[in-house]
């Protein structure tokens, strides 16, 4: 079983909305990946502000969850979205090494170029929710098969 994940910036009242939500990238400002799941955005958290594991772990608790086999979503603490808009492309790319090397990403057989691309298409996003005094929210699905 894969995952659909949407990652998009929202006003902060917008998390029910986002959760009931089928393609929040139709409605908000964002991006779209697979099987981004938790663990990763947990160990890019840990990588960029240095927080513990389990300090992490308990700030990517879900905050909204849809019924039956819906979506969960997961609010990106602030601490991350702010680091996030202030890497430029060249350090943004040494962290898209170091998070291929990192035992989450690297047991996904992700290349290291799409981290990369994605962590990019993460940073752009956290500065377009900086300057619109929005947060960043994770919507995932898990897809049936």
């Amino acid at each position: 079983m894969g995952i659909l994940v949407n990652i998009v910036s929202a006003d902060p009242e917008a998390l029910e909305e986002i959760g009931e939500s089928e393609h929040p990238v139709e409605f908000w400002s964002g991006i779209e990946g697979r099987d981004l799941d938790r663990r990763k955005f947990i160990s890019l958290h840990c990588l960029l502000t240095g927080d513990a594991l389990e300090e992490a772990e308990f700030a990517y608790e879900p905050a909204y969850i849809a019924g039956g086999d819906g979506p969960m979503v997961f609010c990106i603490p602030d601490e991350l979205t702010a680091k996030l808009a202030s890497l430029d492309e060249d350090a943004l790319e040494d962290v898209g090494e170091e998070l291929a090397a990192c035992e989450d990403f690297e047991t996904s057989g992700l290349p290291v170029e799409d981290i990369q691309t994605w962590l990019l298409e993460l940073a752009d996003l956290a500065r377009i929710a900086e300057s619109q005094d929005q947060r960043l929210f994770i919507w995932m699905h898990p897809l049936l098969t």
